[in-house]
């Protein structure tokens, strides 16, 4: 992957819209498509990669792996892996994860009433 150069006009917009504004913080974290997914369903309870994988079947593989990851250095998502052969690997969301429940549940609900026609215009 290619690296970041940090004094670019970008990464200086990034940093100061980082630390002025709340929303850009949280997007940082749980942006893109596939995380808030991630983060809904690990919010249902622990799962196993392939219990994830079967509940987002559009995910590919090397983006799950990928976004886990990511959650894990972020400190949203604890991956635990138990020392048996063949192994046995759950995630669970981190209390900082856990913190994002009443979030997800929000973008939830709102989607849910939105796919109802709650919100459209007449």
């Amino acid at each position: 992957m290619a690296e970041i150069k940090e004094s670019s006009t970008i990464q200086q917009n990034k940093k100061y819209a980082l630390d002025s504004c709340p929303v850009t913080y949280v997007m940082e974290k749980i942006g893109g498509f596939w995380k808030p997914i991630i983060l809904y369903h690990l919010s249902q309870g622990d799962k196993r990669y392939s219990e994830l994988k079967r509940a987002i079947p559009a995910v590919t593989e090397k983006m799950l792996i990928q976004h886990l990851k990511q959650l894990e250095a972020d400190g949203l998502v604890v991956r635990i892996a138990k020392p048996v052969v063949p192994p046995h690997v759950t995630y669970q969301l981190s209390e900082a994860g856990k913190g994002l429940v009443p979030v997800i549940g929000a973008m939830a609900d709102w989607a849910f009433q939105d796919m109802n026609g709650k919100y459209t215009s007449t």
